[in-house]
């Protein structure tokens, strides 16, 4: 294996000059720099990254750890990511938590093996202890992704939800809907229960509505409970607080007979990619998944920088905003048909 003397002998340079090629710790002049990188594609000279890591009490990696990886709203996230580490010359390391707390924590734990510089979680609903200190103690710096938690003791970075369902709601509320189904899920995880409270908060509460919220942890209990409201046919509209939570009420709608929008409205958060070419379009609220990975990843390179320095800057929380998409699946329901 070559190595880096016989590089800089062979560029006729120091050592230091072919370190600072590999590292942009400096600038090289251009035919410089040629000479090196030519030298290096003649040797076959691999830098060993662990000698590296330790020389410069940094690996250039980053952990990230989701709940679903392939789920449509996480993808966008992780890819989001992907691309501002890349930019930044960082590694991505990804790990899935399947929303399980131990299973978070042996990823967690693995990463840090790895020496990541800095992690990014969507955590899960209940994370372990060690999570939570490992979360609390900054080194390496977390920032939290989608899943705003109150007091946290690290940068985060999510969505509007609350002001996102509001505005849902509002809009189907001026369409005349007044008996919703709410499939609001597993609202231990943060970003539903603020989706559900912004429906709350602009929902009928003269007693004269139909309205019922769905909530559980049990995935198949859902799915009966979804089924046994459904069958009494009592709603005008159905709302989905996530993409995963909208492909259970979908099969459910169809397995009742029920056909969107013709005779139950239907608006879902997250969505699917391409929701405009669905049968009717779904009306979705968007999330800026992508924005939000590549804001993540900004937000842990500045808390990187600033732990270096004595007094290190409070945690922050930045929220961007959702779009509300309008599709058939809301605007063109019926109401004489469902009277009847």
């Amino acid at each position: 294996m070559a190595t880096i003397v016989e590089v800089a002998q062979l560029a006729r340079v120091s050592t230091s000059t072919v370190s600072h090629v590999l590292n942009g710790t400096r600038k090289v002049e251009p035919k410089t720099r040629k000479r090196v990188l030519d030298a290096i594609e003649k040797t076959g000279y691999r830098q060993d990254a662990v000698a590296r890591a330790m020389r410069r009490s940094r690996t250039d990696s980053i952990g990230l750890v989701v709940s679903d990886a392939g789920e449509p709203a996480f993808a966008e996230m992780v890819h989001g990511v992907e691309h501002a580490a890349t930019e930044q010359g960082l590694t991505l390391l990804l790990a899935n938590s399947a929303e399980d707390a131990d299973r978070e924590a042996r990823a967690v734990r693995t990463l840090l093996t790895r020496r990541v510089d800095g992690l990014i979680l969507a955590r899960c609903p209940l994370s372990t202890v060690e999570v939570e200190q490992q979360v609390a103690s900054g080194s390496p710096p977390v920032v939290l992704l989608d899943r705003v938690y109150d007091g946290a003791p690290c940068d985060q970075v999510g969505a509007d939800n609350r002001e996102s369902m509001r505005r849902l709601a509002e809009h189907l509320l001026a369409a005349g809907h007044r008996d919703f189904l709410v499939v609001a899920g597993d609202t231990r995880v943060p970003t539903l229960t603020e989706r559900l409270a912004g429906f709350r908060d602009v929902a009928p509460r003269d007693g004269d509505d139909a309205t019922t919220v769905l909530e559980g942890t049990d995935p198949v209990q859902l799915r009966a409970d979804l089924a046994r409201v459904l069958a009494r046919r009592e709603h005008t509209c159905v709302i989905a607080a996530s993409s995963p939570l909208a492909v259970v009420a979908l099969e459910c709608l169809r397995e009742e007979g029920m056909q969107v929008p013709r005779d139950i409205a239907f608006a879902t958060f997250d969505g699917f990619d391409h929701s405009d070419l669905f049968q009717p379009p779904i009306t979705t609220v968007r999330q800026p998944a992508f924005d939000m990975g590549v804001a993540a990843v900004g937000m842990l390179l500045e808390r990187l920088q600033s732990s270096r320095s004595e007094r290190p800057s409070s945690p922050r929380t930045t929220r961007l905003q959702q779009r509300l998409e309008l599709r058939a699946s809301s605007e063109d329901f019926d109401f004489a048909v469902a009277r009847d």
